[in-house]
């Protein structure tokens, strides 16, 4: 990611789904003016999603995103499928395509159905107008029941209509953007917040991760000053300050140390727990953690990272994480791992997941992965809240939240929620 660009999970995520061959591609390289996808007369050209990031007006950022065709047939074809929907549960708008020539399949409309199951945004476009004509789209919107909004008939070959295609995916997807702060709602203008940043070694040389960047950013767009310490520096820099900061964030790896040194009626938290927030799942990774406390000899954990990148030697989430779990259980317990964008879709066998903050990863899709687990009964938490209820500090690293703070028993954080 470059300095000046949109993180991707900050963008609007528009989905491309339909048959193969209704224009998919096609019609996504029209709304762009860019050849993103290869386009052929081939079915199936379209094997694994496209992504592009880009500005989209009059939108904004935004991720377009190709997906394989939904009719896909065989061993490999279903595997492209699942792979369309995995992309569904990050889309924020869904731009279903259907080729006028062949009308209505009864694919598009399990799709359509899906699309409204998961109250997602979205368009039904009807490409090839030029060969369909306009009564073939009357015709489309009568059977799925669709309203104007709803509905744009184009032609990704001669650009009729591409234009109030783009107008109509922006409505669809502005109506998903409500205002969603990381920090600055927490303080006040003028405030000051220390951030305490240990140098990750997985960061590369002369960056901050991405969670340290975009909470330094939306401190200064809420007017407060932002003092950034390690957390060597800490001690001594809060003597040195002359004023009580309003909130102290520290990187969740730190948070023993961190706590001993941040006097007890300043308010603490971490990047984790208000990424946890940020994403909305708070509540349920306050409620999730207590199931560390039912763990029996035997149980599997699921580490789950949205992101992927090399391993260190004490890296978070397959060491450090598993390190921590196993001398607060006391318990054998078995650890297995995902990353990126793959998300088990069986998750039963699993006593708890325990997340990453979440930061690459769109709202929609963190709360796809919590209703998952929901669903199947498996309690999840995040890397932040467990570390914090293990070092036995949970509590005071949600005061500042404190409907959520109701939560927990006045135990410091070590009872069942």
């Amino acid at each position: 990611m470059g300095m000046n660009q949109t993180p991707m999970s900050e963008r609007v995520h528009i989905g491309f789904f339909g048959k193969r061959n209704a224009g998919k591609s096609s019609v996504m390289n029209a709304v762009t003016g860019q050849d993103i996808a290869v386009v052929s007369e081939v079915k199936g050209t379209t094997t694994d999603p496209v992504y592009k990031s880009m500005e989209l007006l009059p939108l904004g950022p935004a991720v377009m995103m190709d997906t394989p065709g939904i009719d896909d047939e065989g061993e490999l074809g279903g595997l492209r499928v699942r792979k369309s929907w995995q992309v569904l549960n990050k889309t924020d708008a869904a731009v279903l395509v259907i080729d006028g020539t062949a009308g209505v399949s009864p694919e598009d409309e399990r799709l359509l159905e899906r699309i409204r199951r998961k109250k997602i945004p979205y368009l039904v476009v009807m490409n090839k107008l030029d060969l369909a004509g306009r009564e073939t789209g009357r015709e489309i919107r009568e059977k799925l029941g669709l309203e104007e909004k709803e509905f744009a008939a184009v032609s990704a070959s001669d650009g009729t209509g591409i234009l109030e295609l783009k107008e109509k995916i922006a409505a669809a997807a502005r109506a998903e953007e409500p205002e969603r702060y990381i920090v600055r709602d927490l303080v006040s203008p003028s405030d000051f917040v220390v951030l305490v940043v240990p140098i990750d070694k997985a960061a590369p040389k002369g960056r901050l991760i991405l969670p340290q960047q975009q909470t330094i950013r939306d401190l200064l767009d809420g007017n407060v000053v932002s003092v950034v310490v390690k957390e060597t520096e800490l001690r001594q820099t809060l003597g040195q300050l002359g004023k009580k900061p309003a909130l102290v964030i520290t990187d969740s790896q730190a948070f023993g140390q961190v706590s001993r040194d941040v006097p007890e009626d300043i308010l603490l938290t971490s990047f984790s727990i208000l990424f946890a927030r940020y994403k909305g799942n708070l509540e349920s990774a306050v409620k999730g953690v207590a199931a560390l406390d039912r763990l029996q000899d035997g149980d599997t954990i699921l580490i789950s990272e949205g992101c992927t990148h090399h391993r260190q030697c004490d890296d978070i989430g397959t060491v450090k994480i598993p390190g921590w779990i196993r001398e607060y259980t006391g318990k054998e317990l078995c650890f297995e791992t995902c990353s990126g964008t793959e998300f088990p879709d069986e998750l039963e066998r699993y006593s708890l997941i325990v997340h990453c903050g979440g930061c690459m990863l769109n709202e929609r899709e963190m709360k796809y992965r919590l209703s998952c687990a929901q669903d199947q009964n498996v309690p999840m938490t995040n890397y932040g809240i467990l570390i914090a209820y293990v070092k036995g500090i949970l509590r005071r690293s949600i005061e500042v939240f404190p409907e959520i703070a109701a939560l927990l028993d006045g135990s410091g954080g070590k009872a069942d929620v």
